[in-house]
């Protein structure tokens, strides 16, 4: 799989500098520096990569409850209440913003342009408007993609030669999730066309 990372060590100069600003009034003030974590799922869900998300963090010196607070909202994939998640964790003042899919970034984006935020898609975040190119996110936003909009095509391919008597295959997506799900399957129709396959379209 690949991935494309937008200027880590920015982000991570950047997380540094926003948690440090609480740190230095933690000694009169008594407060801890608080990360913001906003998923469109469930905890339960998305249980690995908290994990790895918190042991990336003990990595780089932050340890949860420690000398840093997590703050979770979870959406529970009911996306119509990201934006009131994402109000709420800006208005709690939180020093840096963590998303864990596209749906969650984009509510997260419309709810702030200054506080630092690091997100997770598997979209273009070019062609979806999270940061201006993959070299020079510009902005607040950065963060890394699976670009499985990109390698849906090459797993039709790869299905079509393990099954090459098959004519019609089936694609089941997510329509609360245009952003991912509209550019998955114009790209799959598209490769679904050069490969001779039969195409219909069935909504829920």
């Amino acid at each position: 799989m690949q991935f494309a990372q937008l200027k880590r060590r920015e982000f991570i100069a950047a997380l540094g500098s926003a948690l440090a600003r609480p740190l230095a009034a933690r000694a009169q003030q008594a407060t801890l520096s608080v990360i913001g974590f906003l998923g469109g799922g469930s905890p339960e869900l998305w249980a690995d990569r908290l994990r790895a998300f918190r042991q990336g963090l003990s990595e780089t010196g932050y340890v949860e409850g420690n000398n840093v607070v997590m703050e979770y909202r979870w959406a529970e994939g009911q996306y119509d209440r990201l934006p009131a998640l994402a109000d709420d964790l800006v208005r709690n003042r939180i020093a840096v913003l963590a998303t864990q899919d596209t749906p969650a970034t984009l509510a997260a984006k419309a709810a702030t342009t200054t506080i630092p935020m690091v997100f997770i898609t598997s979209a273009d975040p070019v062609e979806v408007g999270f940061v201006a190119s993959l070299a020079r996110p510009g902005g607040n936003l950065t963060g890394i993609t699976m670009l499985g909009v990109e390698l849906g095509s090459k797993r039709l391919e790869l299905l079509h030669e393990l099954v090459p008597t098959a004519t019609t295959i089936a694609l089941l997506v997510n329509p609360t999730d245009p952003a991912l799900s509209e550019p998955i399957t114009r790209g799959l129709q598209t490769a679904a066309r050069a490969l001779g396959l039969k195409q219909s379209e069935h909504r829920a």
